[in-house]
């Protein structure tokens, strides 16, 4: 049946699909409400299509971005469904603007799947960063942590099998289940929220394992509103803003030409202590010197020959739930 919904061929390739995350996660994009064609008919209050063209489309949505005029891309919505540890679940919910529902430890048991993580993000604690990781930590130091956490999900999944075996109440039996267990919520945001969520959570300094949830997420931003994607990239990711004491330093190095072109004032510096009598503090010195480096930007696309069918990862789920359930 036809539909005359705003949609996009790439996104309907992936709707439905689950994607792997860590080592028993997943994203699936289970429904989405919109395109880039709509925030630009939000914006317009247009009636329809008409004769639009894309270079006009993608004009508007860069310089809503560029202006941070959100509300138009409020008009998409985004619905996942997604597998994470409890932990990560923890960080995830302070993101408050998605509309959340949680898989229920009270009503159904609970898959006894726990997240380990790779052996190259193992890491002792940042000497500079209290909530960080440092250096890669020693092969002993990872060997005894799995066996350690292994000794512990084993004594916690033997007491919740015993407990609902003997019939005690779910929501007692899951109280001592570790922050490692999955759980799993369909979560549903607008693409103003996402975005921002995106923006923090791809960042290097977020946890390593929210940011591969990110990473997938913004995969599929990519099919569902490519052109927003990509003003979200050059501004958002690829961007910074200035401070003012930041621009007045800029302003002393730098002119624009009636002609377009930038050129640099003939034996203009700055040194830092203008740049102090501006406001900047030493550490402000130095995160402008890294603004001013080109960025790298990331290319966050899906690899498809990684999309499992829905009851390809149901089965999975349900292995993992003690067997007391099956009946």
């Amino acid at each position: 049946m036809e539909t005359r919904r705003p949609t996009n061929p790439a996104a309907e390739e992936i709707l439905g699909g689950y994607f792997p995350v860590l080592d028993h996660g997943f994203v699936s994009l289970v429904d989405y409400m919109g395109s880039d064609d709509s925030v630009e008919r939000a914006a317009r209050v247009s009636y329809g299509y008409g004769t639009r063209h894309t270079s006009r489309t993608r004009g508007l949505i860069r310089y809503l971005r560029r202006h941070r005029h959100t509300t138009p891309s409020e008009m998409v919505e985004f619905k996942f469904h997604c597998a994470m540890p409890m932990f990560v679940a923890r960080q995830w919910i302070r993101h408050r603007t998605a509309s959340v529902n949680e898989y229920s430890g009270r009503y159904s048991l609970m898959p006894l799947l726990f997240y380990s993580p790779p052996r190259d993000q193992f890491s002792v604690q940042s000497a500079t960063n209290n909530q960080g990781r440092g250096e890669t930590a020693s092969a002993e130091a990872f060997d005894e942590a799995t066996r350690r956490w292994q000794e512990i999900r084993d004594r916690a999944s033997a007491t919740y099998t015993w407990m609902v075996e003997e019939d005690l109440a779910r929501e007692l039996a899951r109280i001592d289940l570790p922050l490692s267990t999955y759980t799993q919520w369909y979560w549903k945001i607008d693409l103003h929220n996402l975005l921002h969520f995106l923006t923090l959570r791809v960042d290097p300094h977020a946890q390593w394992e929210i940011r591969a949830y990110a990473e997938v997420m913004a995969g599929m931003v990519k099919r569902v509103a490519p052109l927003s994607y990509e003003a979200w990239i050059d501004y958002d990711l690829g961007g910074s803003p200035l401070s003012r004491g930041e621009r007045v330093a800029l302003a002393r190095l730098i002119a624009l030409e009636a002609d377009g072109t930038l050129r640099a004032r003939d034996g203009a510096s700055v040194g830092a202590e203008e740049m102090q009598a501006d406001g900047l503090s030493a550490r402000e010195m130095r995160e402008l010197a890294a603004k001013l480096v080109a960025p790298e930007l990331p290319d966050y696309e899906l690899d498809l020959s990684e999309m499992r069918e829905a009851e390809v990862v149901a089965e999975e789920m349900a292995a993992a739930v003690p067997r007391v359930d099956r009946e």
